[in-house]
């Protein structure tokens, strides 16, 4: 056998990736200019919460310096591109991780990745109007900050702040889909994730804890969604007989 042929196989997964991360690249591109686009309606919702809080010296956010405007702009675009082509980079890294899928298995990929785009939407949707004015509110409130003082908000930081918190929370209930992708391609046994399903649980309580403030409410608010979506992984893998062994 020829030294051409041995090195085939090592040459197509190269390109594989070459071709995965151009896609991600193109994904992430057309979602930070339509990001762009419509970047005054992105920031006009995240400067939305800010309005509730009583003690605001100016009811509109400020900011400090002449080119603050321009760079929270390139940060909102960024982020909001990031969340937008998330699915996509998850549909990539799968694919490249577990090369050789049946027809059956890519079918199963691509329903991922719309069901994917569902829980970004579905999970920006319920952090924006459920957490979001909780953690303003709690933030914002007597315990932390007294009745006599004012606020006086920078705009990219605290934009900033909220599109980041989105973002961690999108990742977070990513993961319930990735687990169920995993089960379904076997690399998961059900029965393993039974055994450990009470430390999953403790982490999922602590990465709730650590992406929120420290408040039971909001803390709850992310966790228990969570956790409904690991049993309810299960649950289905279960009905379906995925991940056995």
């Amino acid at each position: 056998m020829s030294s051409s042929t041995k090195d085939m196989p090592v040459l197509e997964h190269i390109r594989e990736l070459r071709n995965l991360i151009l896609i991600s690249l193109m994904a992430y591109l057309i979602a930070c200019v339509a990001a762009f686009v419509f970047s005054k309606q992105i920031i006009s919702l995240f400067t939305e919460p800010f309005n509730t809080v009583e003690s605001l010296v100016e009811k509109t956010l400020v900011v400090s310096t002449i080119a603050e405007g321009f760079v929270a702009q390139l940060k909102i675009t960024v982020i909001a591109g990031l969340i937008l082509s998330l699915p996509v980079h998850i549909f990539g890294i799968i694919r490249f991780v577990f090369p050789g899928l049946t027809g059956r298995e890519k079918r199963i990929l691509m329903s991922f990745v719309i069901v994917s785009f569902i829980f970004i939407v579905i999970g920006s949707y319920f952090v924006y109007v459920m957490i979001i004015p909780l953690v303003v509110s709690f933030l914002t409130g007597p315990y932390f900050v007294p009745s006599n003082v004012g606020f006086l908000l920078n705009y990219q930081t605290n934009i900033f702040y909220l599109l980041t918190f989105i973002l961690c929370s999108v990742l977070a209930f990513q993961t319930p889909l990735i687990m169920e992708i995993l089960l379904i391609l076997n690399i998961l046994k059900r029965r393993q994730i039974w055994r450990a399903y009470r430390y999953i649980v403790v982490f999922i309580f602590i990465f709730s804890a650590i992406i929120t403030p420290p408040d039971f409410i909001s803390q709850l608010a992310v966790s228990l969604p969570l956790i409904v979506f690991f049993f309810l992984a299960l649950v289905i893998a279960k009905i379906f007989k995925f991940g056995e062994g």
